[in-house]
């Protein structure tokens, strides 16, 4: 992890790779996808920003990040598949 003046500037992303702020889903963002709910996850699990700032910035509740969070820690990247949500609850 890289860090410069206490903030931190990439974490590692779920997919093993040095994750930044550029390389995060885009604040507007209307299809959540496995892969982006898990770097959004991974960027708060690793100090690239706060929790409050991710609700934010994608518009989520607390019980939506809380949730994400809750079956990324679980089961991974795969526990977010929205596809596959009884399986992991």
């Amino acid at each position: 992890m890289q860090k410069h003046n206490a903030r931190t500037l990439s974490v590692e992303g779920p997919n093993g790779r040095p994750l930044t702020m550029e390389d995060l889903p885009p604040p507007n963002i209307s299809r959540w996808v496995t892969r982006r709910k898990a770097e959004v996850v991974a960027a708060v699990e690793g100090g690239l920003l706060t929790e409050e700032a991710a609700r934010k910035r994608y518009n989520l509740s607390d019980e939506e990040f809380t949730g994400w969070r809750r079956l990324y820690t679980r089961h991974g990247a795969k526990g977010l598949r929205a596809t596959r949500v009884q399986q992991y609850r």
